[in-house]
């Protein structure tokens, strides 16, 4: 409260005094006439007397003489040609006393001679009474300064009140983070009502305007120099409203992958498969595609194989469906898939599919097992799968044709390890929870005002 309360007195100082003192020294400014067209020239009367003359030269002295800058002048007239000479203290009294006397009837004319004095007495002295007649006005203005300013003080501290009621904000918006956005702009308005109140008890609301529009100008500078930021914090705001994700859900954000630990203010931290924490700007991840793996339970796998060209598919095709039946982590609905997917050479790919319950298998362990599963099956069934490369033998010449004892007996390869279908255990296909687990012993430590993400809230 006192760093607001130090803010919101030198915020107001310069709001209000700067305009006061302006005010004094323009007394024009706060009320400005609109500009009028000029007048025409009046026609030039044909006669014109000494008399006329005596009386312009009268009429203007006797304005000079009550004008305390203009004493110095002197005035001549002449067939209605008014000459005024002399020196003066500054520039604005050389135009005062022209446009003086070209308002007076029976003027022709004015030569305009007066000179400016330059000496540094004469302009240092009415230079030094302006100040001196500011800081007095200023003096006498002090209490109404000092009651505009505890005015601005008690409406920004009602404010400040109003937005500190968290429960109140929290219940009416849908996050924290807007709650603190709505408490924010509340505190700004009344922090604003207060000084446009204050400047209105001084008498200087003619110049807010002017002090708006150059906080206008301020604020788009300021908005070009932080348009990252800015559009980082807006996308934060429709995260936290929109809810794209749920806490542990796994998903793909371009081509970043991993669990939701939590949607902050600034950034969407993920928990990547290998362990690691990812923080992925809020501004990227509202313009990205987001791939979600754990909103639909049921998930497909697909693998290819390559038959020989002399293979018969349709065959092969239905070998292979019976054996993914016989998975028992293969769903039976939907029935799995085989489709010949090209054809390159003198071989032919057979493209498979099948489905899982991802909550009790794991996506990695059912596509590898189902994989090895139809290739067994099919190579035991005669079928030639082609490994796309190629073996060069060398064989030498036997020095005589009843030596054979260069030759060498071929060494038997011994048949792959594999696993039958039927002795899988269901902890060979089991997910694994152990980044989910991580993922909550994480948010059951942080604090959950950090987190935007509300389970209570309809996912988009």
């Amino acid at each position: 409260m006192t760093k607001f309360l130090r803010m919101l007195f030198v915020t107001l100082s310069i709001a209000i005094i700067a305009p006061v003192a302006a005010a004094q020294s323009l007394p024009g400014l706060a009320a400005a006439p609109a500009a009028t067209p000029a007048p025409s020239p009046s026609p030039i009367q044909a006669d014109n007397s000494a008399a006329d003359d005596a009386r312009l030269t009268g009429r203007i002295r006797a304005i000079f003489d009550q004008i305390s800058a203009l004493k110095p002048v002197q005035v001549q007239v002449s067939a209605g040609v008014v000459t005024l000479s002399g020196t003066v203290a500054d520039q604005k009294a050389i135009d005062q006393a022209g446009s003086i006397a070209e308002r007076l009837a029976g003027v022709v004319t004015v030569q305009n001679q007066v000179t400016r004095n330059l000496e540094v007495d004469r302009n240092l002295t009415p230079a030094l009474s302006g100040v001196s007649g500011k800081a007095v006005g200023l003096w006498r203005a002090l209490p109404l300064i000092g009651v505009a300013v505890v005015v601005a003080i008690l409406v920004g501290m009602l404010g400040y009140f109003i937005a500190g009621r968290r429960e109140l904000w929290h219940r009416l918006a849908p996050n924290p983070f807007l709650a603190d956005l709505v408490a924010t702009a509340l505190r700004f308005a009344f922090v604003v009502g207060g000084i446009v109140l204050a400047l209105d008890i001084v008498g200087a609301t003619a110049l807010l305007g002017a002090v708006l529009g150059g906080a206008g100008v301020i604020g788009i500078a300021l908005g070009f120099a932080v348009r990252d930021s800015i559009d980082n914090y807006v996308s934060s705001l429709m995260l936290s409203v929109r809810q794209p994700f749920r806490a542990t859900d796994h998903v793909r954000i371009d081509s970043h992958e991993g669990r939701v630990v939590r949607l902050t203010s600034r950034a969407t931290v993920l928990m990547t498969l290998d362990g690691n924490h990812l923080r992925i700007p809020n501004s990227t991840v509202f313009k990205a595609v987001i791939l979600n793996f754990s909103t639909n339970p049921t998930r497909r796998f697909a693998f290819d194989l390559t038959l020989d060209h002399a293979s018969d598919p349709c065959v092969a095709r239905t070998l292979a469906l019976e054996t993914l039946l016989a998975l028992d982590f293969v769903l039976k609905k939907p029935e799995p898939t085989a489709e010949i997917s090209e054809m390159p050479g003198t071989t032919q790919v057979v493209h498979f599919t099948g489905w899982v319950d991802q909550t009790k298998t794991g996506f990695g362990k059912a596509r590898t097992l189902a994989f090895e599963a139809v290739r067994r099956a099919l190579r035991d069934n005669g079928f030639v799968i082609p490994d796309g490369s190629y073996k060069i033998q060398v064989e030498r010449a036997a020095p005589s044709g009843n030596d054979t004892s260069a030759r060498s007996a071929p060494v038997p390869v011994p048949p792959p390890a594999t696993i039958a279908a039927e002795n899988l255990k269901p902890e060979d296909v089991a997910p694994e929870h152990h980044i989910e687990r991580m993922v909550a012993r994480e948010r059951a430590t942080d604090d959950e005002s950090n987190d935007l993400l509300d389970a209570s809230r309809p996912v988009e």
